[in-house]
């Protein structure tokens, strides 16, 4: 059975840029030309008189090479699928994963040079590498010609951050236009792990809230989206949790039973905030895809959600702890020890991803 990679990344170039217009706009970068892997935080992008990491990755612990990871090699990236055991990859971003600007010109400057970047990158893979587009928010009259262009591009989901984006939360009506029309194009609002607020602490300072800043807006996301109703609102809209892990959706799901159960008249000044409904199949219900990692306790998970929304990926070009180039194997692994079911495997590595992206 072909294998779907759910989540895999590409490190932003020069080369990103190259459909920016204005030449004030395009990032510069500031480091050594000749970067050294034992010194990864040495080279930033100027963005806006603002510095942004761009990262120097080791080829032995992210397990790739650089002309994979910012695709300047596009046939050595599908090789390399070819030795994974890989069929599609679908592509997240780096450096949009964290905003880092509040200037409307230059966020859709940036936005729409990577998404034509991307979109001509990835033709050149014939359908094995998609890729899920970047929306202007901040430029909300750009929207739609954004999205459809990505469509008709290759695109296969929408990126969107779980916690404020555009200074708006999730649930906001502000996103409702791109809501439905990503129902419209077919294809999912995606949250990845990531922040919609600029933040330019130092790292060290940084990593003090990392965890807070970067992985719970996942969890926010999928808990305010059941708390307001917006899968209702969009019925066919699906939606994607990717690279927070798994093991937090059962609590997630007790909170709001809950909070259901205990929604008395006059108990909270939230009371008429919180008509939303719960079923026993919510993940599918609300068309809720969430990542998983090998090693979570997918028996457990699998008896909360079911198994036809979980998915798995790589995290392919970056080296964290969610890096698993090797899933497949692992998962196998399990189904070896009677862990978990060849099916699951199944589901996880292929049937649910291309359910998700509508591949």
């Amino acid at each position: 059975m072909p294998v779907i990679d759910a989540d895999t990344h590409i490190d932003e170039t020069d080369a990103t840029w190259e459909y920016i217009l204005d030449a004030a706009l395009k990032p510069t970068t500031v480091g050594p030309k000749n970067p050294d892997p034992s010194r990864p935080l040495t080279r930033y992008w100027e963005i806006g008189g603002k510095r942004q990491l761009r990262f120097i990755r080791d080829d032995v612990k992210t397990g790739t090479r650089v002309e994979q990871r910012e695709l300047l090699d596009v046939p050595s990236r599908l090789r390399h699928m070819d030795e994974l055991g890989v069929e599609v990859q679908v592509i997240y971003p780096t450096m949009f994963l964290a905003a880092f600007t509040e200037n409307p010109e230059l966020d859709y400057a940036l936005r729409r040079s990577y998404n034509r970047w991307l979109a001509e990158r990835c033709e050149q893979s014939k359908g094995r590498l998609r890729w899920v587009c970047l929306p202007p928010f901040l430029t909300p009259d750009k929207i739609e010609e954004e999205l459809r262009f990505a469509k008709d591009h290759g695109a296969c989901g929408v990126l969107k951050k779980g916690d404020r984006e555009a200074d708006k939360w999730v649930a906001d009506p502000y996103f409702h236009p791109t809501y439905e029309l990503a129902e419209k194009l077919d294809m999912p609002i995606c949250f990845h792990q990531g922040s919609g607020v600029p933040d330019f602490s130092p790292v060290k300072e940084f990593t003090y809230g990392q965890f807070y800043r970067i992985t719970l807006p996942v969890v926010h996301a999928f808990h305010t989206l059941i708390l307001h109703g917006i899968p209702e609102k969009f019925p066919k809209l699906r939606f994607g949790f990717i690279e927070a892990a798994a093991t937090w959706v059962p609590y997630a799901l007790y909170e709001l039973r809950r909070r259901l159960a205990k929604n008395q008249p006059g108990i909270s000044v939230l009371d008429n905030l919180n008509q939303f409904s719960m079923r026993d199949d919510t993940l599918k219900a609300n068309r809720f895809y969430v990542s998983v990692q090998v090693d979570e306790d997918l028996p457990y998970l699998m008896k909360q959600t079911g198994e036809d929304n979980l998915v798995v990926g790589s995290d392919y070009s970056h080296a964290d702890w969610f890096r698993e180039l090797g899933y497949r194997q692992r998962l196998q692994e399990r189904v070896a020890g009677g862990d978990i079911t060849d099916q699951a495997v199944t589901k996880m590595t292929f049937d649910n991803v291309k359910a998700l992206y509508g591949l």
